[in-house]
């Protein structure tokens, strides 16, 4: 298939582009202002995805099979920062490629994200439950599931993904890479002991996204995640331990959500996520951070 992929300079984009292209399919990858190497792509596009009729010529001169929306402003600050900009990625960006791809009948898939949850209960979240954002990030990201699932509705599936860790084309858009960053720099991660994730990889959650690309059957929203919640302090430890890294060599600091109250108003304490149906549907099974944890590079 030839694939229209946005994003494809980030994290999951990256990703999703070797493991599409090992696959046999070409893609068509969009970025911004990357200007690296970027493995899997039989074109190359620096589009400006704010600007809906230089996209739409792109999305026809394409001509693709489906498209995959990996692109967001994905920070929450960044989001509060610019929410003008924000809300042209979020939620139109999405809402366009769901049309294009309603009008041409072809498949497109949209990455969510679990901080559609407020997050205040501790058992997992299931994707027929109400969501309730707490921070201007997830309501874009709850505003563009529910613009992808009208503009679309027999095309589309839309998968709320956790937070990723991985191997990023810049090196720097993960939480090992960011945590390493620190590390190296002198500086010491704070990191919640009260704040839990159900992390996964990009890798795992790109295998993910190609099987269900070419299940057309499986439309609506979708979980993917990990198959352990850790708090984010564990994770960093975890991550320590990966790369044989001392305490004195790579120091952490936990704190608690009392620690920062007015900071914690906007982050969800606990985002368990129920995987299924997704994950009784795929091949691809989610995995424990045991198994995640060998594709890390330092």
């Amino acid at each position: 298939m030839k694939l229209f992929l946005t994003g494809a300079s980030g994290l999951v984009g990256g990703t999703f582009a070797q493991l599409a292209a090992a696959h046999g399919h070409q893609v068509i990858g969009i970025v911004g202002r990357f200007t690296g190497e970027l493995p899997g792509l039989a074109q190359r596009l620096s589009l400006d995805l704010t600007d809906a009729n230089t996209l739409t010529s792109a999305l026809r001169a394409a001509a693709p099979d489906a498209i995959v929306n990996c692109a967001a402003i994905s920070e929450p600050a960044q989001c509060d920062a610019d929410p003008i900009r924000s809300e042209a990625m979020n939620v139109a960006l999405p809402a366009l490629l769901a049309r294009f791809a309603r009008e041409h009948n072809l498949r497109v898939l949209h990455l969510s994200s679990e901080q559609v949850f407020d997050g205040a209960r501790t058992t997992p979240y299931a994707p027929s439950d109400a969501a309730h954002p707490i921070n201007l990030y997830g309501r874009q990201k709850l505003a563009s599931e529910h613009a992808v699932l009208a503009a679309a509705p027999q095309n589309s599936a839309v998968v709320r993904a956790p937070l990723l860790i991985g191997n990023s084309p810049s090196r720097t858009r993960s939480v090992h890479e960011r945590l390493l960053a620190d590390w190296r720099a002198g500086r010491t991660p704070r990191l919640y002991t009260d704040e839990f994730r159900q992390p996964c990889t990009a890798d795992n959650l790109s295998a993910a996204l190609l099987e269900l690309l070419s299940r057309p059957d499986l439309c609506g929203v979708f979980h993917w995640a990990g198959a352990e919640l850790l708090s984010r302090y564990e994770l960093g430890e975890r991550i320590r331990a990966h790369f044989n890294l001392s305490a004195t060599e790579a120091p952490l600091a936990a704190v608690t959500r009392a620690d920062t109250p007015r900071v914690s108003l906007s982050r969800p304490p606990c985002l368990a996520l129920d995987l299924n149906p997704l994950a009784r549907a795929l091949r691809t099974p989610p995995q424990t951070l045991a198994q995640q944890l060998p594709v890390l590079r330092a």
